[in-house]
């Protein structure tokens, strides 16, 4: 089932967690922003939107670097109830998709569930003050991959960041498959 998320908060203030990764190292989210900002991406490995876009998402993260923008990655999905998403085979999809940059797991869904993360993937582009600036798509793909011309809305939001520390006022939201939430005793 597609999802689309609200858009952009503006300023509202990023959220550390430290949470296991896919390369045996445990990373603090805020420790993987650069001097100029950072963009949180929860995606997931076998959501077809996320399979369309993953090297336009590699791209845009190498890209970003030369402007101080940091990158990380997180899983929330119940690898429980799908085993697509199990920590095993987040590495093989970061090994696969030659992932630059730390794909983290969210094992209790408590990352998700603070940034209110609603769909994979779903992009938030924080400022050098950890402000978020950006919430909406990487392109106009779907679960397709697009024409190589697609204007590139992620990047560009996070250079206007890097450059004047604000994003820009009209955004497209971000769509996806929905996040994979666990169903708990409350739930039922």
């Amino acid at each position: 089932m597609a999802a689309t998320p609200p858009l952009c908060d503006f300023g509202w203030p990023a959220i550390d967690a430290r949470l296991p990764g896919v390369d045996a190292f445990t990373h603090s989210i805020f420790g993987q922003a650069g001097p100029k900002g950072l963009v949180v991406a929860f995606i997931c490995n076998h959501c077809p939107y996320v399979k369309a876009v993953i090297a336009r998402i590699v791209r845009d993260a190498i890209d970003l670097r030369a402007h101080g923008i940091g990158f990380v990655a997180v899983n929330s999905n119940d690898a429980g109830n799908y085993r697509q998403d199990s920590f095993e085979n987040m590495k093989r999809f970061a090994s696969q998709n030659a992932l630059p940059f730390p794909y983290l797991h969210d094992e209790d869904q408590s990352v998700a569930r603070a940034y209110r993360a609603v769909c994979t993937p779903d992009f938030f582009g924080f400022n050098k003050d950890m402000k978020l600036q950006y919430r909406g798509r990487l392109d106009a793909s779907r679960k397709e991959i697009g024409p190589a011309d697609l204007r590139r809305d992620l990047y560009e939001a996070m250079v206007m960041v890097a450059l004047f520390g604000k994003g820009p006022a009209e955004q497209q939201p971000s769509i996806g498959c929905t996040i994979k939430w666990k169903v708990s005793a409350f739930q039922v």
